[in-house]
């Protein structure tokens, strides 16, 4: 018995010095693997909602007529027609408005939108509307926030206030950089590793997708990831703007990067407003007959008023701001701005890369497929993590709590989401119209589901929780166009028959992503793990056995 026991202590003594000898020959990529690891893990979650809701808002505007079935497009009036009608139309609601910004339409978004002040009304007395382009009168549309909640989540998230959002992406964001750097740095062959991929591998499988989506997408996942850094900086480091002397000084650099005109104070008198038809006209000629995208009057009827009219952002890639100023009286051109300095140029042009507003159609669809590739890279990565992980549990089947917390936390966040994100459509389709704040609770129905997968995740075996939920994603995804048949007139048929390529496209992309969560749910299903190799551990242990029995007793000792 003391030479068993003397014998197991000297495996263990020497299985120690080998771990410490591993430990002291750890290199720059073996560090760098730790710090991609956990990077990569912590704020995931997180990461992957914005990815995933990030990603589907290069198609906001598209998503907001869907989701408003009764808006029909046509093509709009010249913008110098367009902008007196809506104009006429909101005085006639609120005579004593002091401040009018409308957009102007677009052809991914033929209608105009305006939001204006009124003194008069209770709170701030802030109104928006949806205004039909040939006639400048209100349309009626159910109340929804459409593709703009996807785009707004993605960097304000929700239920806070939108400076602790922009903190928390920004924190995130910070780590989705040190982990594609470090991920880089990790990947030996990560160019070769692009163009192998082993089906049916366990975790090499999930290695191989990881590291080909990273690949693929590898500099636009850097600039999506830096630039939305950028976008912000302002605010995540204040200390130059509060060097300023002068809080005109500050205003007048935000002016540099984006457009803010505030209203000013009226000066009391009256005086009638200038047509606005010719100054519109005269915006259009300097930038040409498409490029104005949105008209703000300031104290209208009163001595003091100005037009300003803004350049749109569709037509180049920075976001600095374009406009001319107007005497709302006499006309009279008071400035223009058609440039910015260096600094805020590079900023506008950052801002812009990120979101892709000038983008057509084709350099669209490439922003959203590699900002797809992109998501599944960071779901990869999570999945990879358990898998990884789940090979060296003792018993597979009672894994330890933080294990069980990464696994059902992965379940909720991609699986979960896409039950919550298609539920949003439904709900859209489903709430009556005349419900009370009924744009709120799309949202609060968005969260609930959300909620109720993460729920599910927690009281459902892993492997059954990821089928049925895939499964349900799959379901609600193949009948949202049949929902379209019983809730709305623009059915595939019927926007196949009237040439409606948006409703066509939508419905169809809704197949593809139902099919697509089918072969997921059908893959967890037929996966079956390995059954396990002998243990690294206990062949180190075997060896060492041999080796020791080799030894004299002498030696031994």
């Amino acid at each position: 018995m003391d030479v068993k026991k003397t014998f197991r202590a000297r495996v263990d003594a020497l299985l120690v010095m080998s771990s410490k000898e591993q430990a002291k020959s750890r290199g720059i990529r073996q560090s760098m693997s730790d710090l991609h690891i956990w990077a990569g893990l912590l704020v995931g979650w997180i990461l992957y909602s914005m990815f995933l809701t990030g990603t589907t808002a290069y198609f906001r505007e598209e998503i907001t007529r869907y989701m408003r079935p009764e808006l029909v497009a046509a093509v709009p009036p010249p913008a110098a027609q367009v902008v007196p009608r809506v104009l006429e139309s909101i005085r006639t609601q609120s005579p004593v408005t002091t401040q009018v910004s409308i957009t102007l339409p677009t052809e991914r978004k033929p209608f105009a939108s305006a939001f204006w002040r009124d003194p008069q009304a209770p709170g701030r007395g802030f109104h928006n509307g949806v205004f039909d382009a040939q006639t400048g009168q209100a349309l009626q549309v159910r109340a929804t926030q459409g593709g703009d909640f996807f785009y707004a989540f993605h960097f304000n998230f929700h239920y806070m206030s939108a400076i602790w959002g922009r903190w928390i992406a920004g924190f995130c964001a910070m780590f989705m950089l040190v982990a594609i750097i470090s991920g880089v740095i990790t990947h030996k062959k990560i160019f070769t590793d692009f163009f192998t991929f082993r089906w049916s591998k366990g975790q090499r499988s999930w290695l191989d997708a990881h590291a080909g989506l990273s690949v693929l997408g590898l500099p636009f996942h850097f600039m999506i990831t830096w630039s939305g850094l950028i976008t912000l900086m302002v605010m995540y480091m204040p200390f130059g703007l509060q060097a300023l002397p002068s809080q005109a000084d500050r205003t007048a650099v935000n002016s540099e990067i984006r457009f803010f005109m505030p209203a000013g104070k009226p000066s009391g008198e009256l005086a009638e407003l200038r047509p606005l038809a010719p100054l519109v006209q005269q915006a259009a000629q300097r930038w040409g007959v498409d490029n104005v995208g949105a008209v703000q009057i300031n104290n209208p009827g009163d001595a003091a008023a100005r037009v300003v009219i803004v350049r749109q952002q569709a037509q180049r890639i920075s976001t600095t701001p374009h406009y001319i100023m107007f005497d709302g009286v006499s006309g009279e051109m008071l400035q223009s701005k058609d440039s910015s300095g260096p600094a805020a140029t590079t900023q506008g042009v950052l801002y812009g890369l990120h979101l892709g507003r000038f983008a057509d159609i084709v350099t669209r669809w490439l922003y959203f497929l590699v900002s797809l590739a992109g998501t599944v890279m960071v779901g990869t990565g999570l999945v990879l993590w358990t898998v990884k992980r789940r090979a060296r549990l003792p018993d597979s089947e009672k894994p330890y709590f933080g294990f069980r917390v990464v696994e059902r936390l992965n379940i909720a966040a991609i699986a979960g989401l896409s039950v919550s994100m298609t539920s949003f459509f439904w709900f859209n389709r489903l709430l009556p119209l005349d419900m009370v704040q009924r744009a709120a609770w799309e949202i609060h129905g968005f969260f609930i589901v959300w909620a109720g997968t993460l729920i599910w995740a927690m009281v459902r075996p892993a492997k059954r929780a990821w089928m049925e939920l895939f499964w349900l994603a799959a379901i609600l995804l193949a009948l949202l166009p049949v929902l379209n048949v019983f809730t709305t007139d623009r059915h595939l048929l019927h926007s196949l028959r009237q040439s409606d390529w948006l409703f066509v496209g939508f419905d169809l992309t809704m197949l593809v992503f139902a099919a697509l969560h089918a072969y997921l749910a059908v893959r967890t299903a037929r996966h079956r793990p390995r059954a396990k190799s002998a243990r690294r551990k206990g062949v180190a242990t075997r060896q060492d056995a041999v080796s020791l029995d080799r030894l004299t007793p002498g030696e031994r000792t």
